[in-house]
């Protein structure tokens, strides 16, 4: 048995059989040995960020760990993006990127770097395994950590002669880990603040925002009055009929400001302290409420779930109590493309437990709000900010969940990063239905000139939001890496262009020119 081949016995031990890959020469005995080791399932991406947000969905929809195969320091570093926004969803990750054997890398050939101190900064674990006879037990650490909960980002960097070498220990077997106790004082604090003077409100993300940790948390506020709010980027929120309502926190501080004022407690249950995504002069970094107390419940740290139910037992709140949402399906919509419109025929079309994975950005807002009442589904939002998150966390939610429809809302601006993962859904049948809004512009940017004092941007600024001169063929560019498209000249044709693409398997695109 080879380096590699305990490593992935390692893994396949420990229910890890998904590896999203793009190898390179240091990486070739692992790939042998993918051949000679049973079990494991194998996905090619051509592009690190597609694998390393491939592996993201994945990690968002099981709660489990995938496996990325990545190449020497570079591979990491084209992966970078979608491993930050990973680890701020907080999803499990273990990432094998190949080094050169040790003898070589004095030589400093062209592929050489310093991948420990890239890996740092969006890992919660990195390290560089030292001999084959310790490549399964730093495999076996790799899975304990990333597993959590919480899911976690672990980097094991694999050097070539490790993986070659024949291993004398064989597969390891994963560390026994203690569960966390539910901190009894904090649950204390928080029953104190429930039950005291002025408004409240739980401020959820992680796990909380699963359904079963909706439903703890509307039983506490069936019996407190408190509100429920979710933080404005979750790594993933269950929604629609049945699902307990959540209210978002909105994007731009002086919006979150609003929408916090009055509130006498902010219990903070698996997220941080609110604050302003970027530094706007006229407002704030932290958003919380003057005179506004914070508590924490839950620290990102845990899974909240346990921490919510001791809340609402501790309160006496009914196992059934609280809000659920009542099906209610958008009509199908008519007339011109517009966000309204394409919300509708999104929202009047969505399947029974779809997946959506939502990049929109500045055009998805409508959606977003109009599928709340749909049939009950999960969506999966850009927790990180770096874009070219969509079509590779969708693509790795089909992966994940083969029976369940997954749609991926795409700017298209976001998409040219990763368009690499159409060619993917095609070549493993993936029923992904991807929808790019086409408004030709980085819209985001137009509207952070305009926040910015700038409302007539000279030609240079313009030049930098602008996608035409010339515009992204974009059923073209999907056909190209064979996935069938689309392009709706109204919200009718938009509407049956979704039922098809449902019903018939495969990946389908959606071009909607706004």
């Amino acid at each position: 048995m080879t380096g590699a081949e305990a490593l992935l016995q390692t893994a396949l031990d420990a229910g890890v059989d998904t590896c999203f890959a793009n190898p390179g020469t240091t990486e070739m005995d692992v790939v042998a040995a993918l051949d000679t080791t049973n079990g494991a399932r194998t996905v090619l991406g051509l592009f690190e960020g597609v694998v390393t947000g491939m592996a993201d969905g994945y990690a968002r929809m099981t709660g489990r760990p995938a496996m990325t195969l990545l190449h020497l320091g570079v591979g990491l570093g084209n992966g970078i993006a979608n491993i930050h926004n990973a680890r701020r969803a907080q999803s499990a990750m273990i990432n094998l990127v190949g080094d050169h054997p040790a003898e070589h890398l004095p030589y400093n050939s062209a592929l050489t770097s310093d991948i420990e101190t890239m890996a740092a900064p969006v890992s919660d674990w990195v390290r560089t395994s030292a001999s084959t006879d310790a490549i399964a037990a730093d495999m076996a650490e790799a899975i304990a950590v990333a597993t959590g909960p919480p899911g976690r980002i672990a980097t094991l960097i694999t050097p070539a002669d490790v993986m070659r070498d024949p291993c004398a220990t064989g597969p390891a077997a994963l560390p026994s880990i203690s569960p966390t106790p539910v901190d009894e004082a904090a649950v204390k604090r928080c029953v104190e603040a429930l039950r005291g003077d002025g408004p409240v409100a739980l401020l959820m993300s992680g796990q909380g925002l699963y359904k079963e940790g909706l439903i703890a948390a509307h039983r506490v506020a069936d019996v407190t009055g408190c509100r429920v709010l979710s933080e404005c980027s979750p790594g993933r929120i269950d929604r629609g009929a049945g699902v307990p309502p959540v209210e978002r926190i909105p994007y731009f501080p002086e919006m979150v400001i609003e929408k916090l004022k009055g509130f006498r407690t902010i219990i903070l249950v698996g997220t941080l302290p609110p604050m302003s995504l970027f530094k706007y002069k006229e407002y704030p970094s932290s958003v919380v409420p003057e005179g506004c107390e914070v508590i924490e419940l839950a620290s990102v740290d845990v899974n909240p779930v346990p921490y919510l139910e001791a809340l609402a037992e501790a309160l006496g709140a009914a196992a059934d109590a609280g809000a659920r949402t009542e099906l209610k399906v958008a009509s199908k919509p008519s007339g011109a493309l517009t966000t309204k419109t394409c919300g509708q025929a999104i929202a009047a079309t969505l399947p029974e437990n779809a997946i959506i994975a939502d990049e929109s950005l500045t055009s998805g807002g409508p959606a977003y709000y109009l599928t709340q009442t749909c049939a009950p589904h999960t969506s999966m939002y850009l927790t990180g900010g770096g874009i070219g998150w969509g079509f590779p966390t969708a693509t790795g939610a089909a992966v994940a969940c083969p029976d369940q429809p997954v749609l991926a809302l795409q700017g298209d601006g976001g998409g040219m990063y990763t368009p690499q993962a159409l060619w993917t859904q095609a070549r493993e049948g993936l029923n992904v239905t991807n929808l790019v809004f086409s408004n030709r512009k980085y819209q985001i940017l137009n509207v952070e000139l305009a926040r910015a004092g700038i409302n007539k941007p000279g030609p240079m600024a313009t030049s930098l939001t602008d996608l035409t001169n010339p515009s992204i063929d974009w059923v073209g560019l999907a056909k190209s890496l064979g996935v069938p498209a689309t392009k709706p000249a109204n919200a009718e044709e938009l509407y049956d262009q979704l039922q098809a693409a449902y019903t018939e398997p495969g990946p389908h695109f959606i071009e909607v020119e706004l």
